[in-house]
């Protein structure tokens, strides 16, 4: 399949102006009004990026002048012009009626003989190539697509495993006609685009054998927050159009670029995708292709392994960097790749701009946030950091789509480009498959309104009529609420924000927040927090993983081996999914410093962990016991933390994430803390090695008491003013019996933490706070700053009111 990149030999023209076909390799990206944008990006990274390792597939295109000739030869413009006259898109039943007269006109009228010889005599020339009868891909190329602000995603046809000259002419045809396809006709009258000043050309392009593979479609940004460091990938079996229609619910994976073009391995996400049907060539058959079920073994398999996630990762970086370079721009690119099942050659099919978060302001935040809980009716991929609300339509086919009113909520199976011209009225779309690529996903964003993809059962689950509440607003899963719940915009502003001497960190503990939280001003993360991850996503007990043929509960026993099933060791899945959570953190907000807390679970918290009770023990009072640091170095739970420290490990050295700092927590004695950064150092985390910096908590009086000697231990501090203030006020704050006198402002408290700071400075330490109050009560974060604390670590809904407050305080100070 190499000889795919080879250069095609084609009489050459004597101008593009007058070509009815150029090869891809004698065109670029500056030949969109010859070929169309589509076409002409082949073409320019044949030419440009083949030296570079991107392969792409060879092959033709015809041209603007072709589709002219055509039309003004046949005299079909009149014709359709007449047909225009009264077109209303706004009206399902006039736009269909319009696009099936128009598409008639243009399949009834044949192809002038000069077009007929020029496609056939190119497509011979492939032949001699690859052998007599090659399978091609006949894609559409309008000369208004893949524009930077409109994508036409879809808007015309695309027809796969075509053979033959006959076959390859039919297919060009079709191409031609689909130009007036219903979406077609409806997105280009609300851009618009004028129907007679846009032409078609039509690429035919040697098929990638990805039916005995894999593909997908990646971008160079992340699709939901617009974080441009990131690389996702989508992956399904077979042809791509399932992965792009929405047929499956792929893999996902998600790369960090900065450190990947370093020479890391950075995989920060990967998601299993159900998988469950995949195109391939339909032999024999009377279709080209056809849908078939996947095996349940390939199911639960990655589609791609990781040296080909990032060897796609890596053409993503190469695309964007070259676009952005010939733009004079940043330029996130949507890209579709294929795998070859006979080489296992990995090649770029179509590549085109971005076209949602590289158009949208940067300079105002918007936030959507729940006012109140509901009933989860159902979840799926979130799609648009948005809410929205209406009745449910459930519809099916697209014949149906006449009965949709506007501001229901869409409920589908899937969406394609036929269901665009309802899709700008609804409220919010719920589909039951497709992932964060697919088409629903895409035209939603556009169009700047929720969706939740992959659902499984939306269409049995809600009815029509049923109101709902759809909201894309709390992390990746977007969650469907029963009822029209209560919910607020917000918009910060985030020009003319003041800076201040104090950092502004943020706590941030759910991977599937980072990304998006970068975009409120920061100086890094003050607290990311193991427990989320371990809790959420690890669900089990280290110890249970390392030893799971000894587990005693059977039940646990069942649900650790359906967690850990792409797992052989089950330890790996423990270090895998905690790597891949901090390292999404550490990635988002890098190269500014990431403190990261090691785990900090209470023995009744570990014991709730699936496979905990058998390893933890019964405590009076958790909250003084076997927690934090006095667990690292004891052999009841030695082997557990080296799991930590190995994932940490592989944050930063696999990664290349070395803005991630470590931090221990309730570190009773300067003692306890050498013998834990002797733990780590076992585990291959040595203090200062490959620049690692180690804090401990101050959240115990003997942490001020001995800030002294502890500066001789750590690098850094950070008050948890929470454990701090039960532990100096000598209550338990869950003890409705005492909680009432908990309060970080007492005297007390302030004596104590302004004891800490002035201590720690004197021996050159960097000390901040993370704790809850900074975050509760402006004054006291007034307070830190007139102390002189480095840093103060936030809730992110805390962080613009307090940076204000903050900035005040150090105007006066």
């Amino acid at each position: 399949m190499q000889k795919i990149q080879q250069n095609q030999e084609n009489e050459r023209p004597l101008s593009k102006e007058q070509a009815l076909v150029l090869p891809f390799n004698t065109v670029g990206i500056a030949d969109i009004p010859f070929v169309g944008g589509k076409n002409a990006s082949l073409g320019e990274m044949i030419q440009q990026l083949s030296s570079k390792g991107v392969q792409v597939p060879t092959g033709f295109a015809t041209t603007a002048y072709a589709y002219r000739f055509f039309i003004s030869g046949a005299g079909l413009e009149t014709k359709l012009r007449q047909i225009f006259a009264d077109l209303d898109v706004e009206d399902i039943d006039n736009l269909r009626q319009c696009g099936k007269q128009a598409r008639a006109l243009m399949l009834d009228t044949p192809f002038p003989l000069e077009l007929q010889q020029a496609i056939a005599q190119s497509y011979q020339i492939l032949c001699q190539e690859y052998g007599e009868d090659t399978d091609v891909a006949v894609r559409s190329s309008a000369t208004a697509e893949d524009l930077p602000d409109a994508s036409f995603a879809g808007q015309q046809e695309t027809y796969l495993n075509v053979h033959g000259i006959k076959g390859v002419l039919e297919s060009c045809h079709k191409c031609f006609a689909s130009i007036f396809t219903d979406r077609a006709i409806s997105y280009r009258q609300n851009k618009g685009f004028d129907h007679f000043e846009v032409a078609l050309s039509v690429g035919v392009q040697k098929m990638v054998r990805s039916d005995l593979a894999c593909s997908g479609v990646m971008f160079s940004i992340d699709t939901e927050t617009g974080f441009k460091d990131a690389a996702l990938i989508t992956a399904a079996y077979g042809l791509g159009e399932t992965v792009v229609q929405g047929a499956v619910n792929p893999d996902e994976y998600l790369v960090f670029k900065p450190t990947l073009k370093q020479g890391f391995k950075p995989i920060l996400q990967k998601r299993l995708g159900t998988k469950e049907i995949k195109m391939v060539y339909d032999l024999g058959g009377m279709k080209l292709t056809k849908n078939v079920s996947v095996l349940p073994s390939e199911r639960h398999q990655f589609a791609l392994n990781n040296g080909e996630i990032l060897q796609l990762a890596t053409w993503t970086s190469i695309i964007e960097d070259h676009y952005s370079q010939v733009r004079g721009m940043d330029t996130p690119m949507d890209i579709e790749w294929a795998k070859d099942g006979v080489t296992g050659e990995l090649f770029i099919v179509q590549a085109r701009p971005e076209t949602v978060q590289s158009q949208k302001t940067k300079n105002v935040l918007r936030s959507y946030q729940l006012k109140e809980k509901g009933q989860i009716i159902l979840t799926g991929r979130s799609v648009g950091e948005m809410i929205g609300q209406g009745k449910a339509r459930v519809i099916l086919d697209a014949s149906q789509i006449q009965q949709f009113q506007a501001g229901d909520v869409l409920v589908t199976n899937r969406t394609d480009p036929d269901w665009e011209p309802i899709m700008k009225k609804a409220s919010a779309i719920v589909t039951n498959s497709g992932g964060r690529t697919c088409h629903a996903s895409i035209i939603a964003r556009e169009m700047g309104i929720p969706a939740i993809v992959g659902c499984g059962n939306a269409t049995t689950e809600l009815q029509t009529g049923q109101e709902i509440t759809v909201s894309c607003a709390e992390g990746e899963t977007g969650k469907v609420y029963a009822g029209l719940l209560n919910f607020e915009i917000n918009e910060l502003p985030l020009e003319n924000l003041p800076r201040t001497r104090t950092k502004i960190m943020m706590n941030v503990g759910n991977p599937e927040e980072a990304l998006g939280l970068t975009a409120i001003p920061n100086d890094g993360v003050g607290l990311a927090r193991m427990e989320f991850i371990i809790a959420n996503h690890i669900k089990a007990h280290p110890l249970a993983l390392l030893h799971f043929d000894d587990l005693e509960d059977e039940l646990a026993k069942y649900k650790i081996a359906e967690l850990t099933a792409q797992y052989e060791n089950k330890a790996e899945f423990f270090i895998d999914k905690l790597a891949q959570g901090i390292g999404t953190i550490a990635a988002a907000f890098y190269p500014k410093p990431v403190i990261v807390r090691l785990s900090d679970f209470k023995s009744n918290e570990y014991a709730n962990l699936l496979g905990g009770r058998q390893f933890e023990p019964k405590e009076e009072n958790p909250m003084l016991g076997w927690r934090g640091a006095s667990r690292y170095y004891d052999p009841r739970y030695r082997e557990g933390f080296a799991l930590e420290c190995e994932a940490m490990k592989r944050v930063r050295n696999e990664m290349g994430l070395t803005n991630m700092i470590l931090m221990v927590p309730f570190c009773r004695t300067p003692e306890e803390g050498r013998r834990v950064l002797a733990e780590m150092a076992a585990n291959g985390l040595v203090k200062g090695e490959n620049g690692l910096e180690v804090y401990v908590m101050c959240e115990l009086p003997s942490n001020v008491i001995l800030a002294d000697e502890f500066s001789q231990v750590f690098d850094g501090f950070s008050i948890g003013s929470n454990d701090l203030t039960q532990l100096t006020l000598g209550l338990d704050r869950d003890s409705e019996l005492v909680a009432h006198l908990f309060d970080e402002r007492n005297s007390a408290v302030k004596r104590t933490i302004a004891r800490a700071i002035a201590t720690v400075k004197q021996f050159n330490r960097k000390i901040g706070i993370c704790g809850q109050a900074p975050s509760d009560y402006p004054e006291f974060a007034r307070f830190l700053v007139e102390e002189g604390i480095d840093s103060i670590s936030l809730n992110p809904d805390s962080v613009l009111k307090t940076l204000l407050e903050i900035a005040a305080a150090e105007a006066v100070s």
